[in-house]
């Protein structure tokens, strides 16, 4: 670690998984570059601050029931937490710059949080206090979602054109009719609230991955953008996983074959059916393939775990197979074990699979990663896609062209063309690592 630089950070994550990992991420790359760093969080969902003990953390109330932590509605979450955090978070942002300036040993250099935050922008501008939004979604998405109000309003303008590349018309119907007048409101005022920054910066996208999209959001934003991912290949590895990873697959996969296994993971938030977890167990049992699945506690609807699953079923998928509750993620794709990855394509579970070079197979649910998945298999052609079925059948027969048939290899081969590309990027030199380097320079300025 750099000698301190006499310059503190405060970093404010949202509370879902997804978005407090890249936000850790930063913050450790920040603490290797000489800044001290303060971490407010709510009780719900909170770091464990036992696993970063070279940071500060501070906690407020968040005013959630416990009844209203459980909703799988990410939307009306979010709106409820910025309803009720402001003023705890106000009053914590408040002492924190008090102290810090009766003390005089440290100043504090800026506030960085999730562009989900909507109420921390004004708060900041009325502190004098610099506030960098950080972004987790890839930068066509973000740049790309703030027209949904704008179609969702000129439904004619979708019926009238054709594709919308490299979303296909029904995906963006999916996008569109999930959503509500709550989200339309919300992405405004995230988008005012980002253009009112003090910069951006995308965690998890380089040039390399989005270098159009940057450009346009250059544009839009007229604030400095910083793309100086995928930031965990800066300290590989490491995760502030709010789940207890099963260690134990690691072994399991040490004693595959290389390249013969496939893992399944749809992510922290991901719900399914009772029936489509039959069905996927179907698939992977079929087709024959050693396989490593999670299925966190709570992921199928109406059970608590696997209990949908008959019991002669599970015998069958244990031989072939491993379940567990989490994985060590990045761990798991690093395996030389690890042949592809099932995915819902969230953007921190697709940046990780580019970056250890292992193909997917995607099988989209919500918001962007119908996007991310049309660019991983239409785009760069670094994986196949489900196209929403989730059947036993088109299961095992698309396990079976990634890992066994000609078609794999093809695919295999180009992942390992764009994953050199991208590892390229956060080496020395490298255009995430300049960029890098520019956040680094305008934190210190301030």
């Amino acid at each position: 670690m750099e000698k301190s630089n006499g310059l503190r950070v405060i970093l404010f994550p949202l509370p879902l998984q997804g978005c407090i990992n890249p936000m850790f991420q930063l913050a450790k790359i920040l603490l290797s570059r000489g800044f001290s760093i303060t971490v407010i969080h709510t009780r719900f969902n909170a770091p464990k601050a036992s696993s970063h003990p070279l940071f500060s953390f501070l906690e407020i109330q968040d005013g959630l029931s416990e009844a209203e932590t459980r909703t799988h509605d990410v939307t009306l979450l979010l709106t409820r937490l910025n309803r009720s955090c402001e003023s705890p978070f106000r009053d914590c942002l408040t002492k924190l710059l008090q102290s810090e300036t009766e003390e005089e040993k440290q100043r504090i250099s800026c506030l960085i949080d999730d562009s989900g935050w909507i109420f921390t922008q004004p708060l900041a501008q009325s502190l004098n206090l610099p506030r960098l939004v950080l972004n987790t979604y890839k930068v066509s998405f973000f740049v790309g979602h703030f027209v949904l109000p704008k179609l969702r309003r000129e439904r004619y303008l979708l019926l009238q054109a054709e594709e919308f590349p490299p979303l296909r018309k029904k995906d963006l119907l999916r996008i569109l009719g999930e959503e509500t007048e709550v989200l339309d409101s919300y992405s405004d005022m995230i988008l005012k609230t980002t253009k009112a920054s003090s910069g951006l910066v995308f965690v998890s996208s380089c040039e390399e991955l989005d270098e159009d999209s940057l450009s346009q959001a250059r544009q839009e934003f007229q604030v400095p953008i910083f793309a100086i991912g995928p930031s965990h290949s800066y300290f590989p590895g490491s995760s502030s996983s709010l789940f207890r990873p099963d260690e134990t697959c690691i072994q399991w996969l040490d004693k595959q074959e290389d390249n013969s296994v496939i893992y399944v993971s749809f992510g922290s938030v991901v719900t399914i059916s009772e029936s489509e977890l039959l069905e996927i167990a179907w698939g992977l049992r079929n087709s024959g393939q050693p396989f490593l699945w999670v299925i966190r506690v709570g992921m199928v609807n109406g059970t608590k775990w696997v209990e949908a699953i008959p019991e002669e079923l599970m015998e069958r998928l244990t031989e072939k197979g491993k379940i567990v509750k989490w994985a060590p993620q990045q761990e798991v794709l690093k395996h030389r074990a690890t042949g592809g990855f099932l995915t819902h394509n969230g953007w921190n579970s697709t940046v990780e699979s580019v970056c250890e070079g292992v193909p997917m197979i995607c099988l989209p649910s919500v918001w962007d990663q119908l996007l991310n998945a049309r660019f991983v298999s239409d785009v760069w052609m670094v994986g196949l896609h489900l196209e929403g079925k989730i059947e036993r059948n088109e299961i095992e027969r698309v396990v079976r062209r990634l890992l066994l048939e000609h078609e794999g290899e093809l695919v295999r081969e180009r992942m390992k063309r764009l994953a050199e590309k991208v590892g390229r990027s956060v080496k020395q030199n490298g255009l995430a690592y300049r960029s890098l380097q520019h956040l680094v320079d305008y934190l210190s300025s301030f």
